[in-house]
């Protein structure tokens, strides 16, 4: 049966296959990140030492600092796995409901800008292909724990506010 929140139904329920398909996609999803990042390091694509890359990937690491401060003393999942404590909705997830992944996508893009090649082209893409699955499988699961979560997507972009 749905309920109705906020004049809205909730979505039906995933089914536990739903679900295990779900966080399946999302460890994939951190695999690829962590794969284009390691592969952007071992490239030396990841890092520059202009000044606007430097500023641009600072940024980007007070952006996740915040955000990870905002989110609390919440444990990391390596699949999709939404916490117990309520759905997050200050700091900087007011402005993106993802910041953390925000944050690693524009660190990644601004050191393979700095070293522009088809490598790090290929490398920065699999980093915002597996964030891409994660921000995907992450929403579906939170949508059935924090029904809620759909006013908020209704509101918040996901990584660029007002765009996406």
């Amino acid at each position: 049966m749905r309920r109705v929140a906020e004049g809205r139904q909730s979505p039906p329920r995933l089914s536990s296959g739903d679900e295990r398909v779900l966080r399946t996609i999302s460890v994939a999803g951190l695999l690829l990140m962590v794969g284009g990042l390691a592969g952007l390091l071992a490239a030396h694509s990841l890092r520059s030492r202009a000044a606007l890359v430097i500023a641009v990937q600072a940024a980007a690491v007070a952006l996740m600092v915040w955000a990870r401060v905002t989110f609390g003393r919440r444990s990391f999942h390596a699949s999709a796995d939404p916490t117990a404590g309520g759905l997050v909705t200050t700091g900087p997830y007011r402005f993106v409901r993802h910041p953390i992944y925000t944050a690693v996508c524009v660190f990644a893009v601004a050191g393979a800008c700095a070293h522009a090649s088809f490598i790090a082209a290929g490398l920065v893409l699999l980093v915002l292909a597996g964030s891409l699955a994660r921000i995907l499988a992450e929403e579906r699961l939170l949508l059935q724990r924090y029904p809620e979560h759909a006013s908020y997507a209704a509101t918040t972009k996901r990584v660029v506010p007002r765009v996406f």
